[in-house]
């Protein structure tokens, strides 16, 4: 299979339909039909049933067309670095991180260190909190961290950014948003959105406040179903800093408690690279000079 034949199958699976895909595709009918039976020969099982002019598409395919088109994503991001790279850029440094606002100040480094190596490419790898699969795997060239979380694997270097406090997540018109600072007597009463794999030091703060403070909780899967719930006014969040984003209808408000988070960046140990080395180097010293919130 070739890309012209991934996109072919992808525009089938989006439409379900061949004649749109066709007229979407540029291409005719015939053709796109044809194509999709040289797939289906070449991979040896059936990715859609025909059942007269209405496409069903069968397990087997909806997975394929699943993993295609992740793969397909992937590819068109090493393209357009690859281009970038050809298009003057010599040397590329991946990094990857949870969210935006983990890294917060990377735009000044970025700036920075393109001031004394403009023939070097950064470019942020996103994914889930706490997953170094990419860095393992040798696609990413460092990482955001919290401090400790890299001892386990040989070979990596960790180094201190800056400490990250936990702060409460409320609607912007609710009563707390205009207070300075949370305390746990500030939430007695309140339903407290908890799990979606928070921190073990952010864990340890919602039991205790659940068990001090009488306050409610509510189970939720993940960050962004949290936020969904906080902006329906479903309950209030507790989150580390380095998540604090900046949409519109929330206030993030400092909590006030000792526990906060060790934030820092990881290379490998044997990384010898002097622009990967200096961008460190650069990093830390943004984050010594900056004094605001985290």
């Amino acid at each position: 299979m070739d890309f012209k034949q991934i996109d072919y199958l992808l525009e089938i699976r989006r439409t379900m339909s061949m004649n749109r895909a066709a007229s979407s595709l540029r291409v005719s009918q015939p053709t796109l039909s044809y194509q999709l039976r040289r797939i289906e020969s070449e991979v040896g099982f059936e990715i859609f049933r025909r059942t007269g002019r209405s496409l069903e598409i069968t397990p087997a395919g909806d997975q394929f067309c699943a993993q295609l088109s992740a793969m397909r994503t992937e590819m068109r991001k090493v393209i357009e670095q690859c281009q970038n790279i050809g298009g003057g850029f010599k040397e590329s440094i991946r990094i990857g991180l949870p969210a935006r606002s983990a890294l917060r100040l990377l735009p000044d480094a970025i700036r920075r260190l393109s001031g004394e190596h403009p023939e070097v490419l950064v470019t942020p790898v996103f994914h889930p909190y706490d997953d170094f699969s990419k860095f393992l795997a040798g696609d990413t060239d460092m990482e955001f961290i919290e401090m400790g979380s890299m001892s386990g694997f040989p070979g990596a270097r960790e180094e201190h950014l800056y400490y990250s406090g936990i702060y409460l997540i409320v609607r912007d018109d609710d009563p707390l948003a205009s207070k300075p600072m949370i305390r746990e007597e500030d939430l007695s009463g309140r339903r407290l959105m908890v799990g979606g794999g928070s921190p073990p030091q952010l864990v340890t703060v919602q039991d205790r406040v659940i068990a001090d403070a009488n306050v409610g909780y509510y189970n939720s899967h993940d960050h962004d179903t949290t936020l969904i719930n906080v902006a329906a006014g479903s309950g209030v969040c507790l989150s580390p800093g380095f998540l604090r984003g900046d949409d519109p209808g929330y206030r993030w408000v400092p909590f006030d408690c000792p526990e906060r988070f060790d934030c820092g960046i990881c290379v490998r140990e044997r990384e010898e690279r002097p622009p990967v080395i200096r961008f460190m180097e650069i990093l830390k010293k943004v984050y010594s000079e900056y004094d605001g919130p985290l």
